[in-house]
């Protein structure tokens, strides 16, 4: 049993659109590591403000 005809075409991506979905994944990447930064920050904060001002106190 063969596959039709639409799934055996193979299309080549020209450079342009190569370029245009690199830019895309880019901007993704960067908005998946803002939101993770942004999430760390958030945890860390609340970690603080949970454990209170004792923690820059005590001895190490």
């Amino acid at each position: 049993m063969s596959a039709p005809d639409e799934l055996r075409e193979v299309t080549v991506e020209t450079p342009e659109v190569a370029a245009a979905r690199a830019k895309v994944r880019r901007r993704r990447s960067i908005a998946l590591g803002l939101i993770l930064a942004a999430l760390v920050a958030i945890f860390y904060a609340l970690t603080l403000v949970k454990m209170g001002s004792a923690v820059f106190y005590r001895d190490l």
